[in-house]
């Protein structure tokens, strides 16, 4: 999960812990990218609006990266 809104990231890891998932959470595109091409996730969520670049153009690097071309990516 990416979202730079701190009240967002809490409630969405809570619920997704609580439902069994293992999350990982960024505050920041940047971050979050490097999170994906580590960790590999199932699922990427992500915010639009993020400080460093747009959901969009994050989505966009991961989708030209061969690691993480797969992953599908919720903005």
């Amino acid at each position: 999960m990416v979202d730079d809104n701190t009240n967002n990231l809490t409630l969405e890891k809570d619920l997704l812990e609580i439902a069994g998932f293992e999350v990982f959470i960024s505050e920041n595109a940047t971050d979050g990218i490097a999170i994906a091409r580590r960790e590999k996730p199932d699922i990427i969520i992500m915010d639009v609006r993020l400080p460093d670049m747009r959901g969009t153009e994050a989505a966009s690097i991961l989708r030209q990266d061969k690691k993480t071309s797969d992953i599908p990516i919720v903005l």
